[in-house]
């Protein structure tokens, strides 16, 4: 079918997205609601919308409007036989208004409190699909046609990761004071750790793009592209996976086994994707994540068994491909 994915820039998983579409024989049209249109389009963006709305002199409803009218057109250009959107949730009624009679799905991969959907915005909409169990739960008691659909890895981004060795446990993500509590315990420790991401980095760059001035004393690095993490968790002794308050399994769940990382993962409940103390290395205690962190560092006999085991699972049954399976199947109930 030709196919209208409609969906954020976030990390370019549209791409994954897309691919396995087209693996799957659709014809595939991919809009980027929030593309601002490179370094100029993103230095206006910030200047127009997101400063105003820093300092309390605008909202972001402007750009929503033009964010919608753009999906939109988007929809009248291609005339797709079916929707798929991620997240979507700043879109307005004129853009759903176009796909009403579309087979569609919405895919989201938050908790819907860190969206602007409710159940009674996504209640006319169509299909849902959804990362986080207790929100499918809810959904369905909503009366909504909704599924739990997890995360997945980008297996034809990089096809056959790194395998040095030589980076120390290694954290790719966001800044979160949860977060950074973690990776300071361990710090504290004497545990060689290294966190990645603009959020982390003292670079002068990365200061002015996350508005501040200084920067957390945990040892860091810059923004890398995702097949540059990949690679880096691969040739990382283990690699962090830090949720904090959330039900749902982060991408960097699937990402890290996917590449074959040794995943130091803070989720006792992540039996029934991956076998613990297998395939991925669930913690606690700040006493027992230093112990993995050590024995990661101690026993690479031990870690190549599971970094082995977590990427033959997560090839087998967590790519985006199988998830793409079970979206692709709500379009028959559209």
């Amino acid at each position: 079918m030709r196919v209208l994915l409609v969906s954020p820039g976030f990390h370019g998983y549209h791409s994954a997205i897309s691919a396995a579409l087209v693996a799957r024989g659709h014809d595939v049209t991919t809009h980027v609601y929030d593309d601002h249109g490179g370094l100029a389009g993103r230095t206006w963006h910030q200047l127009r919308h997101q400063l105003p709305h820093r300092v309390g002199a605008g909202s972001l409803r402007r750009l929503a409007r033009e964010e919608t009218t753009r999906a939109a057109a988007m929809v009248d250009q291609t005339r797709p036989q079916a929707v798929l959107v991620v997240k979507g949730d700043r879109l307005g009624e004129q853009f759903w208004a176009a796909i009403r009679r579309v087979p569609r799905i919405t895919w989201l991969y938050d908790e819907l409190r860190r969206t602007q959907w409710t159940s009674e915005r996504l209640q006319p909409l169509g299909p849902v699909a959804t990362y986080s169990a207790l929100d499918a739960a809810d959904l369905h008691a909503a009366g909504l046609d909704v599924r739990h659909v997890p995360l997945a890895f980008d297996h034809r981004l990089v096809p056959t990761p790194t395998r040095r060795r030589d980076q120390p446990v290694t954290f790719v993500g966001a800044r979160y004071p949860s977060r950074e509590h973690v990776l300071a315990a361990l710090v504290a420790e004497g545990v060689p750790v290294r966190a990645y991401g603009r959020d982390w980095s003292g670079h002068p760059v990365d200061r002015l793009r996350t508005w501040r001035v200084g920067a957390p004393s945990i040892p860091a690095g810059r923004d890398r592209s995702r097949a540059e993490a990949y690679d880096l968790m691969t040739a990382s002794v283990a690699t962090l996976n830090l949720h904090g308050d959330q039900d749902g399994f982060t991408m960097r769940t699937f990402e890290a086994a996917g590449t074959g990382a040794v995943e130091l993962i803070d989720r006792a409940d992540v039996e029934g994707l991956y076998e613990p103390g297998v395939e991925v290395l669930p913690w606690s205690q700040p006493d027992e994540l230093v112990e993995l962190c050590r024995r990661s560092m101690a026993d690479r006999a031990w870690t190549d068994t599971i970094r082995a085991a977590a990427r033959s699972r997560t090839l087998a049954e967590h790519t985006f491909d199988h998830r793409v399976a079970v979206l692709e199947d709500a379009w028959d109930t559209a």
